[in-house]
């Protein structure tokens, strides 16, 4: 801890002296401020995006839906907001974070309030809400190429975890929306996040800035986006946080549904567990991206990937919550946080300056459809065989794929990058 105190003191030294350039502008510590207004622009869009998960258990009953309904409800922001980070993220390279973050968080309000007042009777309004609330998911393709550009390559590592625990707006959602609905209507959490999101986008007006020696790249966005497919790191980077930080969103969206159906639990335990899950992936996302500075992000990245594949193994077989089934959830926990902070220290190693946006907007979309096909699996496996344990088997299998990859292919490019 106190490395992680003095690599962030040093980061905010360093940002004050030297010529102008990321995070060595004469800036003092606006860098920080700038870290931090975005981290929390993160949380408060991602609580937005999370909103339906903590609920679903609640509209199965209410609304009489099956199991791959409900499934699919919780899986819909999750695929919108993937996918949208592809256009968010090279938009971001051409307007700036300064932009980006207060435009979006007004724009995801208005499914929030549709959902919060109009949208809780059917399904299909559940749906329709839904698709639009996945816009809040797409911030993270702003705050990576935001953050990347205020500070230098040797601190990237730990300023992109210290962002990437604005996740935990879904451990906020979880631990509080069924608590909130329960005491002050159905339309309580989505009101108390439409103010937010609100006052968020005018703090994040007032006080974001962009990079010293920022500058929008050239061409159409339709070349931009060509451009970044013929990267090699576009797909390797994808591929990794499919893994990683889909497996993260998989079992944030779904895991209050698998507790109550395997375990029996009720809607407040299991949405508790889910968010005791969430909260230590996002403490260790940080932790994942220091080390990386440390380490190498391809270590952290085999161990990340190894640990998730031993915890869904253990967990195949349904042992009991206490204690065997807590270490195997909690361990794949902070494997996949770690997992989730050491891909992006490689994005910022590996990727072009200018093209970091772009290549997080693929690599982001990746990472949350990884987290949008385990749901609809689960869902129809738990329907058709009342079991999980093959899914599990599955995650076990593709975590362990995906870590001899790291131990070859990505490897061998971060080592090329080192000797040129």
């Amino acid at each position: 801890m106190t490395e992680v105190v003095r690599d962030v003191t040093e980061t905010r030294r360093d940002a004050g002296r030297g010529p102008a350039g990321p995070g060595r502008g004469g800036d003092g510590g606006r860098p920080m401020v700038m870290l931090a207004v975005a981290t929390l622009g993160f949380a408060v869009n991602f609580w937005a995006w999370a909103l339906l998960s903590p609920l679903a258990p609640r509209f199965l009953e209410e609304l009489a839906l099956t199991s791959f309904q409900q499934s699919l409800l919780v899986a819909v922001p999750v695929v919108v907001g993937s996918l949208g980070r592809i256009p968010v993220g090279a938009l971001t390279d051409r307007f700036g974070g300064r932009v980006m973050f207060p435009v979006l968080s007004l724009i995801t309000i208005v499914p929030v309030l549709y959902l919060g007042l109009a949208g809780q009777s059917a399904l299909s309004s559940l749906l329709v809400g839904g698709f639009f609330l996945g816009i809040g998911g797409t911030v993270f393709a702003v705050g990576i190429p935001y953050v990347n550009g205020w500070f230098p390559p040797e601190r990237r590592g730990l300023a992109l975890g210290i962002f990437g625990a604005g996740m935990g707006g879904t451990a906020i959602s979880a631990l509080t929306t069924v608590q909130l609905a329960d005491a002050g209507g159905a339309a309580t959490p989505f009101l108390l996040t439409a103010a937010l999101l609100a006052v968020y986008a005018v703090v994040a007006w007032f006080v974001l800035r962009e990079a010293p020696g920022r500058t929008a790249p050239a061409g159409s966005l339709a070349k931009r986006l060509a451009a970044t497919a013929r990267l090699g790191v576009t797909w390797q980077m994808a591929a990794l946080y499919a893994v990683v930080f889909g497996g993260y969103v998989a079992f944030s969206v779904y895991l209050p549904t698998y507790l109550k159906a395997e375990y029996g639990l009720s809607q407040a335990d299991a949405a508790a567990r889910m968010g005791g899950f969430v909260v230590l992936a996002v403490l260790m996302r940080p932790l994942g991206g220091w080390l990386s500075d440390r380490v190498g992000a391809v270590t952290v990245m085999i161990g990340s990937l190894s640990l998730t594949a031993a915890g869904a193994v253990l967990q195949s077989f349904a042992p009991a919550l206490m204690p065997l089934g807590t270490i195997a959830f909690l361990s794949m926990a902070a494997a996949l946080g770690a997992g989730t902070g050491a891909t992006f220290a490689l994005v910022g190693q590996l990727a072009p300056a200018n093209k970091v946006g772009a290549v997080t907007g693929v690599v982001g979309a990746a990472g949350g459809l990884g987290g949008f096909v385990p749901p609809l699996v689960m869902g129809a496996l738990w329907g058709s065989l009342g079991s999980y344990r093959i899914g599990l088997l599955l995650l076990a299998i593709v975590a362990a794929s995906a870590g001899l990859f790291t131990a070859t292919v990505v490897r061998r490019e971060v080592a090329t990058r080192q000797d040129t």
